[in-house]
């Protein structure tokens, strides 16, 4: 854990009120979902359950929630008002881990989870359960109040909680396959019966099965998508990166797509139809409708805090756009890009306008893929920005999605044979 990152006893998050960025009330929490793990590892936070001022009860994955501090809880403002349904693989921790009988692992005694605590992982937007608030004796009936000694202890000194090892449902196959990067966990569902596959997708966050699915072959995508109920489906939809959204949701017909897209976010849905309004190999059909853009009044210090944003993956990271307002894509005039490198070597005060690369021409959307790939390996670039004939910024194009467009349709499934001591090579890494 990193230090300094403060503790919060779950106790203490019944029914604070949960905030969006303007100070709007978005509801209060009444129970946190967590995952358990195989063994005696912590569980990992997913989210929240909110009720709303409707008495809706929705949930809040923990990559929406920006802070929680004394009494409330922030989040980036983003909520989907879907009814919440619980999952095989999650557990409440108001309404499943606290009352609970559980042993210490040193003694075997039978004591009583009167509450937990939670941390935040560091450098990271994970939160997990870490330490175990307990009461040795008897439990308390229904009248009196339970007596005994009470003591704090870290989550593996318990057992009772965890998933056991030899487990085959698909919750106990997740908590194996947890710590896989997403290629990784998608070649594991690709050999996988088409039942099974459905039921660990099923079973995985909105969030994670967006990653696996960005990482699948098209038939498994379309597979896992038709399997899904179609809010959900729409969810991870919005959760998948723009361009590879859009590609999966091309290859729908027309009547499932249209249906998706209506289920949609107004605003996901249109980066979703101008995606596909574009040719598949040009650079506006491999763009991400979200690189970073900045006004040009910004400061290098702004432009830093927004590339250390642990979602962008790498390439995105590498350079942010400058443009004249407004600043979602499609922008106003396209200015030009600040590279990471230079970013590092400028004080945090310097205005993103006085370091523009304005040199580099911008790719046109109809660029075609030789000639992406000709630019990215002329200027050795890994990100590209896509201009139209306006001067506004329409998106990025990353190094990854170029070449996956260059292999092979199959090039997924092709073995890696490694020599002793290298490490795989995954997409995206």
């Amino acid at each position: 854990m990193a230090a300094g990152a403060p503790r919060i006893f779950v106790s203490h998050l019944a029914g604070v009120p949960v905030f969006d960025p303007a100070g709007d009330q978005v509801g209060r929490v009444r129970d946190l979902v967590v995952m358990l793990r195989v063994g005696r590892r912590p569980p990992r936070i997913l989210g929240l359950v909110v009720e709303l001022s409707t008495r809706r009860r929705i949930f809040l994955p923990m990559t929406r929630v920006t802070g929680i501090e004394s009494g409330q809880v922030i989040t980036t403002g983003v909520v989907n008002v879907r009814r919440f349904e619980q999952r095989p693989t999650e557990r409440l921790v108001f309404g499943e881990l606290l009352d609970r009988r559980v042993k210490l692992v040193e003694t075997g005694e039978e004591v009583t989870v009167l509450d937990v605590s939670v941390q935040q992982l560091p450098a990271r937007r994970d939160w997990e359960v870490d330490r175990v608030f307990l009461r040795k004796g008897r439990k308390g009936g229904a009248f009196r109040r339970a007596k005994g000694e009470t003591l704090t202890v870290e989550w593996s000194a318990v057992t009772g909680f965890s998933l056991e090892e030899h487990g085959q449902g698909a919750e106990s196959l997740l908590a194996t396959f947890e710590q896989l990067r997403p290629a990784d966990l998608a070649n594991v569902l690709h050999h996988l019966s088409s039942k099974r596959r459905a039921e660990v997708a099923a079973a995985l966050d909105d969030d994670r099965l967006a990653d696996v699915l960005e990482e699948l072959p098209e038939d498994d995508q379309i597979e896992i998508l038709g399997k899904l109920k179609e809010e959900r489906a729409a969810d991870v939809l919005e959760a998948m990166d723009p361009d590879d959204a859009a590609d999966l949701l091309s290859e729908l017909p027309e009547e499932d797509k249209e249906r998706l897209l209506s289920l949609m976010q107004p605003s996901d849905a249109a980066d979703m139809r101008r995606l596909m309004s574009y040719e598949e190999h040009t650079a506006g059909g491999l763009m991400t409708t979200e690189p970073i853009v900045l006004r040009p009044d910004a400061t290098v210090a702004d432009a830093l805090a927004r590339v250390r944003n642990p979602d962008l993956s790498p390439a995105l990271a590498a350079q942010v756009y400058v443009c004249r307002p407004p600043d979602e894509t499609p922008t106003g005039k396209y200015l030009g890009t600040v590279h990471f490198q230079r970013l590092l070597r400028d004080p945090p005060y310097t205005l993103v306008s006085s370091v523009l690369d304005d040199d580099l021409q911008p790719l046109d959307p109809d660029a075609t893929l030789p000639i992406i790939a000709g630019f990215f390996a002329t200027y050795d670039m890994v990100a590209a920005p896509v201009v139209d004939e306006s001067g506004s910024l329409l998106g990025a194009v990353t190094v990854d999605d170029v070449l996956d467009h260059m292999l092979p349709d199959d090039w997924r499934e092709t073995e890696f044979h490694l020599n002793e001591g290298e490490e795989a090579p995954t997409h995206g890494s």
